[in-house]
């Protein structure tokens, strides 16, 4: 443990699984405590049983971040619980893919509630109790929040987005102590890649090796390398990094 993480309180949204999930495991691993938020309560019991070995220093809150109430109560629960509010990782992300002219108006909307208002809610209503305590905020975006993406521009508007309030909001907190940053990951080894997987007209050895192949490094990423660096930015070692969106994605906007 040499993050200087021991006893931080941290909030995490989509921590039931994938990047969020790996992330929550990384920052339990260094002594923090963690509230898991996501939509479902199956999925947060499960995470909570493998997570169990860290015993009453995670737990789950069920919230839905495309609302903002929903967001209040889940910073207020986690202040409650944890005397505190140190550290917010946005994680709560979905991905829509194909010609931008057939994706639904429902479909549509969801993802910008998702991944833009989720966080922006999220982060609205974290800003006070985090300035008590000279916190941080890391948003998860996307290398398609920083070029374009084929057949993803739905997608690559939403990430867009992230990185560049990520941005801005850095510079209205930085006088208030406050640290924003931002991942920008390329494809990673979770559920929602393989759900990209397994929507291919390829077998799944022969999507991997093509979605693997524009990658300099030569595979794709895995949850774990995301939550490392989550967890550096979030830490006191990363104390004069704010406004920075880091990309984690093999050399493939290098």
């Amino acid at each position: 443990m040499e993050m200087g993480l021991i006893g931080k309180k941290v909030l995490l949204s989509g921590g039931t699984s994938g990047i969020g999930l790996a992330t929550a495991e990384a920052f339990l691993a260094e002594g923090a405590n963690v509230m898991l938020v996501g939509r479902s309560a199956q999925k947060g019991r499960d995470a909570l049983e493998k997570l169990s070995r860290y015993g009453k220093r995670v737990e789950f809150y069920p919230a839905d971040v495309r609302k903002k109430e929903d967001c209040h109560r889940a910073v207020v629960h986690t202040d409650a619980v944890f005397q505190g509010l140190d550290i917010l990782v946005a994680s709560a992300g979905i991905y829509e893919e194909g010609a931008f002219s057939d994706i639904e108006e429902a479909r549509l909307r969801d993802l910008f509630d998702t991944n833009v208002f989720g966080t922006l809610f999220l982060v609205q209503e974290a800003i006070p109790f985090l300035k008590r305590r000279k916190g941080n905020i890391v948003c998860v975006g996307s290398d398609a929040g920083v070029h374009g993406n084929y057949f993803a521009a739905a997608y690559c508007a939403t990430k867009g987005a992230v990185t560049l309030f990520t941005r801005a909001l850095a510079l209205e907190l930085a006088p208030k102590g406050v640290r924003v940053n931002a991942v920008a990951p390329g494809d990673i080894a979770t559920p929602m890649v393989e759900a990209q997987l397994a929507a291919s007209q390829l077998p799944r050895r022969d999507a991997l090796r093509e979605m693997a192949s524009v990658y300099p490094i030569g595979r794709i990423g895995k949850a774990e390398e995301v939550a490392s660096l989550i967890t550096y930015l979030a830490s006191e070692k990363a104390s004069f990094i704010t406004g920075a969106v880091y990309g984690i994605d093999g050399g493939l906007t290098a």
